[in-house]
């Protein structure tokens, strides 16, 4: 408990800290870093104009924080694509890449093909569906990135209102946190239990690192971080950064469960992959959930299994992507770094 409190206090920040953007770009040069920003998104439209407007004019435009802002898809089939193009993001539809490796569709699946799109030594992933979009949900996790040499991972903690039709109640949020990973990790992981939000969208960390782990392709992508990044770099490598305020669309109930149901077949993995007891399997991948109509009631299913890329250093064309890159590097007389 003393190494969770010391941990706290030492590697707990809030975004104000970090708010001369000058500095950083600063630190950032004086590392020789490069900056990528992915936005993940599926139907984005109402959201992702603004998201990349912000980024771009103050962390591109204003100060050269960002190197690249790219939006990777999952097959949207609104304006998502057309309009974060129009405002200056590189656009992808995630399925047009390693299609050699199979064809599959989640958030996890976007975060893990940026590790091949995207060129910055530090990759942050930010979720395009928050309406109240400011450059602290960047700057803010990169703070401690660039001014903390021992931290190679950053998550996003805020408060997080539920957000109706006609306003906005000030508490709430982060259910799925606390009736589910906050109890399992109490229970096998200990030292994570001092993440506030594990399964927050906005995180940032080095290449390196994230390029070595595997990546469920859906809901258990946030919980499966933390804790191979965990088991691999210990916890002074992990740190957080207070956002203040997040406001974005709220899941119901039904979606919930689904998105438990998924993070536990994560969760279970990691636990046959890290723990000395035997492995815990489910006797079922099947989710029953209750559905009404009035009082006509019925049982509905859904198979969901969590499918999971291997790390990417792995692959031979990223690879290859490597190897190119360093010729070109030789070429132009650069040294590597």
């Amino acid at each position: 408990m003393n190494k969770l409190q010391e941990w706290l206090k030492t590697r707990t920040f809030h975004y104000s800290a970090f708010t001369d953007i000058g500095a950083l770009v600063k630190l950032k040069k004086k590392k020789k870093l490069t900056i990528s920003l992915c936005f993940p998104t599926l139907n984005e439209e109402k959201t992702i104009g603004k998201s990349v407007i912000v980024m771009k004019s103050e962390l591109m435009d204003r100060y050269p924080l960002l190197d690249e802002i790219a939006v990777i898809d999952s097959g949207s089939t609104d304006n998502t694509l057309a309009i974060a193009a129009k405002f200056g993001a590189d656009t992808y539809v995630a399925s047009d890449y390693l299609k050699e490796e199979g064809i599959c569709y989640g958030k996890g699946e976007n975060l893990w093909k940026a590790l091949y799109l995207l060129k910055g030594d530090i990759i942050v992933y930010v979720d395009a569906d928050i309406s109240n979009i400011h450059p602290r949900f960047v700057y803010g996790l990169l703070g401690p990135l660039l001014t903390k040499p021992k931290i190679k991972f950053v998550k996003a903690f805020y408060n997080r209102p539920f957000k109706s039709a006609t306003n906005l109640t000030p508490a709430g949020g982060g259910r799925v946190t606390e009736i589910l990973i906050r109890p399992l990790f109490s229970q096998f992981f200990p030292e994570l239990t001092g993440i506030i939000q594990p399964l927050s969208g906005e995180y940032a960390g080095y290449r390196d690192i994230l390029t070595e782990i595997s990546f469920p392709i859906g809901y258990g992508v946030e919980t499966g971080m933390l804790i191979d990044l965990h088991q691999k770099h210990g916890l002074d490598a992990i740190a957080q950064t207070n956002l203040d305020l997040r406001i974005h669309r709220n899941q119901n109930v039904a979606s919930l469960g689904k998105m438990a149901f998924g993070i536990l077949q994560t969760f279970w993995s990691r636990l046959a992959k890290y723990k000395e007891q035997p492995a815990l399997k489910p006797e079922s991948l099947t989710l029953r959930q209750m559905s009404s109509d009035k009082n006509d009631y019925s049982v509905v299913q859904y198979d969901i299994k969590e499918k999971e890329r291997r790390p990417m250093n792995e692959l031979k064309q990223y690879q290859e992507l490597l190897r190119e890159a360093g010729k070109n590097s030789s070429k132009s007389g650069k040294t590597d770094k």
